[in-house]
Order: structure tokens, then sequence, then C-alpha cells
């Protein structure tokens, strides 16, 4: 973790996708939630925001089409309004994709700004998203300073051998084709916890932390430091995922194309929204769904969550190659955090190294809760370790902030 801020102070967290808009006033000293919320459904029919505040949750509807310049206009009353703008130190803001300009969190500024624009290209969809909530926070919050906090660059210490592609090697030089690996923030933050929860220095630690959601990663983390990870160039990489298909044969964009007469967009389509857990189970891209399924006796749902497991089980076991020794299994994210059939089937799987599952702590940790859950007899623990990368992002910025 990033060393805390000496004095209790609040940063606006913003989160862009291309229709939505998560935010969140983070007290950087304790990571304390002032007020969060989503906006969705933007620049559709019928956008809103949802949020809550001292326990209260509030819905606001937006007005047809409105997008994420009115959000933040609304955002910007919501926080007045509340007189919650009056200890705000800066905004601090998600970017996907930083490509290999930036290895740590940056104050934003023209050179920034252009850097987070060429590796946009990398990342298309959450790029522009991203560049729109910083010109729109830049306008509506014109006295504060702004953080940009990159999802890649704590995969930046990873060693050619693990990042390179085996294609041409201009293609690395001339347009920065290579594994970035995404969730950086989130694999950054377990980490560090979990070395406090098993009592042992991070730089002195081998974990493997999967972050589990509608897109999941593995990090393969040795001595703090990122060493792989298994998203790619995009966050298409890698495993199954809730719409994702993760690793697939190259060649079969040669099928589609030639044989199914489906163009780059389609395929793109294919891949991205339709695979994963929702292509297989022909159901839902919701685990929770999926689950209920499964255990109701739906053959296509059973079998997406044995794909996911297995794949998942597969790249964890990859990742003793760079690690040699593991200390702790990291379990995190929205799946990672809840589902206790999926930790146990993974681990089921991992028996060889030294992994187990007891029935009763799994089940404990569960819906926020973290602990180990593996057995005293266990050699390597399997934890479950709540994410929150607002905080890492509050932190960063806070602490920019206080070198300014």
């Amino acid at each position: 973790m990033p060393t805390t801020p000496s004095k209790s102070q609040h940063v606006l967290v913003l989160n862009c996708g291309s229709s939505s808009l998560k935010f969140a006033i983070i007290d950087a000293d304790n990571g304390h939630e002032i007020i969060s919320g989503l906006a969705e459904r933007l620049g559709s029919e019928n956008p809103s925001i949802k949020y809550k505040y001292q326990g209260d949750k509030t819905v606001i509807t937006l007005a047809a089409n409105q997008a994420h310049g009115e959000a933040i206009n609304t955002l910007v009353s919501l926080i007045k309004d509340h007189h919650l703008d009056e200890h705000l130190i800066a905004v601090g803001h998600r970017v996907v994709h930083g490509g290999e300009h930036f290895t740590q969190s940056a104050l934003v500024d023209e050179k920034v700004i252009a850097g987070i624009s060429d590796a946009s290209s990398l990342a298309p969809l959450h790029g522009h998203a991203n560049l729109l909530g910083i010109s729109s926070a830049q306008a509506s919050f014109a006295g504060l300073p702004q953080v940009a906090v990159f999802d890649t660059a704590f995969h930046q210490t990873m060693d050619k051998v693990a990042y390179l592609y085996a294609l041409p090697y201009k293609l690395y030089t001339e347009h920065g084709v290579r594994r970035y690996g995404m969730h950086g923030t989130s694999h950054y933050y377990v980490a560090g916890q979990t070395a406090k929860l098993i009592n042992k220095p991070v730089e002195q630690s081998n974990f493997i932390s999967a972050h589990l959601g509608n897109g999941c990663s593995v990090c393969a983390i040795k001595g703090g430091k990122s060493v792989d990870t298994s998203m790619g160039l995009t966050p298409l990489a890698g495993l199954v995922m809730g719409t994702r298909s993760g690793d697939i044969d190259p060649g079969l964009f040669n099928f589609l194309t030639t044989q199914l007469n489906y163009d780059a967009k389609q395929i793109d389509n294919l891949l991205n929204k339709e695979s994963g857990l929702l292509g297989i189970s022909e159901l839902s891209n919701d685990c929770r769904t999926i689950e209920e399924a499964a255990v109701a006796g739906h053959e296509k749902a059973a079998l997406a969550l044995d794909i996911f497991c297995y794949r998942l089980a597969k790249q964890i076991a990859a990742y003793m190659v760079p690690l040699q020794q593991l200390d702790a299994l990291i379990f995190t994210g929205g799946i990672g955090e809840n589902s206790d059939i999926i930790r146990e089937k993974v681990i089921t799987q991992l028996t060889f190294l030294g992994l187990d599952c007891d029935k009763q702590a799994n089940l404990d940790a569960r819906f926020g809760n973290e602990g180990i859950i593996s057995s005293d007899n266990a050699t390597t623990k399997a934890v479950v370790m709540p994410t929150n990368e607002e905080w890492v992002i509050a932190l960063d910025a806070a602490n920019i902030v206080k070198e300014l």
C-alpha cells in the first residue's frame, strides 16, 4: 500500500466506462466512503444515477440521451448540495490502459493526456471514456488537481519473456503490441492486505491473485511485484469471463471470416460480448444466475461453471513457473469474494500445490468478509480478500497532491 496521508483528506474517485460512471468520495486516510454511486445507461433513452449517502439510497433520473458530461454536472450539484466539496483535495481517475507510458500514477497535464490518448488505441472503448471523464471533471472541478491511476501500471515490472508475443518484433517496437495486463490496482491492493493477514512482508511473499468479476484476470506476484498476468494487449485475453472468451486459437479469425463471412466488427462483438459464461450457458453472464441454474440441473450452466473453474485452475498452476514457491492463492473481485462454489471447485483441482478448502471458513468468507479459507494443515494458504481499488486511487491522488 502507498504511504497513508497524514491527515483526513477526501478524494473524488471517478471510473468512467463507455456508458457508465462509477463515483465515490473516499477518505484517503482510512478508505471510508463518504458517498458512492453509479451513473448508468448514459447516452441512452433512460440514463440514471443511483447513489448512497449516510445509509440512504437514492435514484436520480436523467434526461434522455444525457452522457458523461451531463452526469458529472449532476454529480457536482449533488456534491455541493451536501457540502461535500469543501473537503475535496483532488479528483482521482481510474484509467484502464496506460501502455508503456506510465509505470505509476500521474498528475494530469497535457503530456499525460497525450500519453493516455496514445494508449487509447489499445483499449478504444475504455480509453475514450477515460479521456471523456477527465475532460468533464477538469471543466467541473477546475480548482482541483486531477490524478490518473492506471490499471496497467502495476504490471510494468514484468520481464520481456512474460510480456512479449512471438510476433515480428517490429510490431512491439513500432506499435506497442505486447502483454500489458489489467486489474493492476486490485492485484496490488490485495497482495498488500494478504501479506498483513499472513503476517509476512509483501517484499518476501509470493502470491497468485485471482480477480474474478465480469472481467477476470490472474496475476503472479513475486516480492510484491507483478511478474506475469493473464490479460494481454487488451482485457480480452486469458480466462473465461462473463461475456469474453478469454484465450482462443488465433486461427479462429480466419475460419470465421472465410467460412462464416464474419467481418472484424462481428468477430469483436462475438468475442467480447457474446462469449464466456454467457456463450457457453446460453443463459446469462451473471455468475449467481448460472450457479443457481446449475444447482437446479441446467446442464449448460453447469458446463459453463466447470469450464470457468478449469481454465482458472490451469492458469493458476502455470504461474508456479515464475514463482516456484507460493505463500497464498488470493480470491478477489465480485465472484472471487462471494462464490464459495467456484473457490472450492478451483481449490479442489489444485491440491498438488498444498491447497485445501475448509467448508465452513469458505462459507464465512463471503459478502465483504476476508479470511483464510484453507485448513490449518494446508501448506499453502487460500485467502479471500475484498479488493478496494477506489481506496488505492484515493491514496495515490492524495500522496501526489501532498507533493505539490
